[in-house]
């Protein structure tokens, strides 16, 4: 492994959280969810930060209260 590995990894943990953030606004939010659980089950065993950071976006997508339109700032008015 290199030594640019860590800030490799980091640099594709935070395109892919962004990815995720973004299925989500765009209503896809169970899509969204599953693949941040996979994250969280692939990433726990050897990188618990990376793991951490899935596992929030995870709680943030399914708390009611909330929804997906919170994690962009706005949300759009139901029709």
């Amino acid at each position: 492994m290199s030594a640019d590995a860590p800030s490799q990894a980091n640099a594709l943990i935070d395109l892919l959280l962004e990815s995720l953030r973004q299925l989500a606004a765009a209503g896809e939010t169970e899509a969204a969810c599953r693949l941040a659980g996979g994250a969280c089950a692939i990433l726990r065993p050897d990188n618990i930060h990376g793991w951490r950071r899935f596992d929030a976006l995870l709680h943030r997508l399914t708390r009611p209260d909330r929804g997906a339109c919170s994690l962009i700032g706005r949300c759009r008015s139901p029709n």
